[in-house]
């Protein structure tokens, strides 16, 4: 566990998800090599202790709509913390290599004492209570790159390893998903016909890491992962399952085994608060994204984003689900463009041809002298349009058929 962060003076809630590429459970002990194999994870020498994914639940102070909003695992950023500019998914593991490295003496900072080895062996990297410091010190350099890309003050944290997706699904009676096609793949081992059903088990951790053979690769997998999340909230939240002893016992002992959470929070109880709020009241979004091949110096390829821009959409999109109608307004998709009428056309040219021959003579349309410095620019006001995610949201309530 890590300590529960500062909660904001406001009273809203944001609320960190993190699925981990982890082989250990939330002890900080190795998962067996049965339900890796089960799982088709791998060994318990795969993965690289990433976070894989990303998604911060914005509740607001006075209950209304939630607004789930998912960061590509790739997208590339400063993660702050001395940790320097990388894919945000490496601050888990950046950080816990540091902290590992400190513990154990394995790294640059490690003794080199000629009495060294009549000290105490240091622990080892796979030592539990290592694990344990270690996932703390990457649960705070996420937090704090999250924080800094959307600008939003985390107050609970919460990361799920790989069986907890199995192991979750499983004690809350299966996910409710919908595919547009049947997905077969052998790097997860899923293996799904076509239309509406439930996941549970290895299927719904194959369901959320499938990426390979989907059309938009990541940000696919990203809608795999905010459909997986709407239905469990769904079930979650349902009366059936706040009211029924045993559905609570069975979700408070996965929790136990695959989840990390901070200090300060009640899951259940927040999962009773929230029972008002209908399981429908919650958007997933994505955060705006540049380009999906943005070479870097060391990590490979990128997602390229703007922490301003990122902001920017965050703000937008929490107070369209709050209802404004601006910012409603800011979100909608663009109209469809209409078949251009050729006459119009025309028209255009000419007027940009006259235009452009006025630019190049200096004057403007009443025919006064500029002075092309470009100062008439500044009383001129533009508003700042927020960007638009790259995919289309999703409700709770209809999630529809995806990827």
């Amino acid at each position: 566990m890590i300590d529960t962060p500062a909660p904001p003076a406001t009273g809203e809630q944001n609320i960190l998800l993190v699925g981990l590429d982890s082989r250990t459970d939330a002890q900080g002990n190795r998962l067996p090599e049965d339900v890796l194999a089960a799982l088709n994870a791998g060994d318990s020498a795969s993965g690289g202790g990433t976070a894989d994914s990303l998604t911060v639940v914005h509740v607001p102070a006075g209950g209304g709509r939630a607004t789930a909003i998912s960061v590509p695992r790739d997208a590339y950023v400063d993660l702050g913390q001395g940790l320097g500019r990388h894919k945000i998914n490496s601050a888990w593991s950046r950080a816990a290599a540091q902290a590992t490295e400190a513990m154990t003496g394995s790294g640059p900072t490690g003794s080199t004492s000629l009495f060294a080895a009549e000290a105490a062996a240091p622990p080892s990297p796979d030592d539990p209570a290592v694990v344990r410091t270690a996932s703390a010190a990457g649960a705070r350099a996420t937090i704090g790159a999250v924080q800094q890309l959307t600008g939003l003050p985390i107050s609970h944290f919460a990361a799920v390893n790989l069986a907890g997706f199995a192991d979750i699904s499983t004690a809350i009676g299966g996910v409710p998903v919908c595919l547009r096609a049947p997905a077969q793949d052998s790097y997860t081992g899923l293996a799904l016909p076509a239309g509406p059903q439930q996941v549970s088990g290895p299927q719904a951790l194959a369901f959320v890491r499938q990426r390979h053979g989907l059309p938009g690769g990541d940000l696919d997998r990203i809608a795999r992962q905010q459909v997986f999340l709407a239905g469990a909230t769904e079930r979650l939240l349902s009366a059936d399952t706040v009211a029924d002893p045993f559905a609570l016992a069975r979700i408070t002992s996965a929790v136990s085994r695959s989840v990390t959470l901070d200090t300060g929070w009640d899951v259940l109880a927040f999962a009773r608060q929230m029972q008002g709020l209908s399981a429908g009241a919650v958007t997933f979004r994505t955060i705006p994204t540049g380009s999906t091949e943005l070479s870097t110096p060391y990590d490979g390829t990128a997602v390229a984003v703007d922490a301003d821009t990122v902001r920017v959409f965050v703000g937008t999109a929490i107070a369209a689900d709050a209802g404004d109608p601006v910012a409603l307004a800011f979100l909608a998709p663009p109209p469809p463009a209409a078949v251009p009428d050729p006459s119009v056309g025309s028209g255009r040219d000419r007027l940009d041809a006259v235009s452009s021959e006025d630019e190049a003579s200096g004057s403007d349309e009443d025919g006064d002298e500029s002075d092309g410095s470009g100062e008439e620019s500044l009383t001129t006001t533009t508003p700042t349009v927020p960007p638009l995610s790259p995919t289309p949201p999703i409700t709770a309530a209809a999630p529809g058929c995806i990827n």
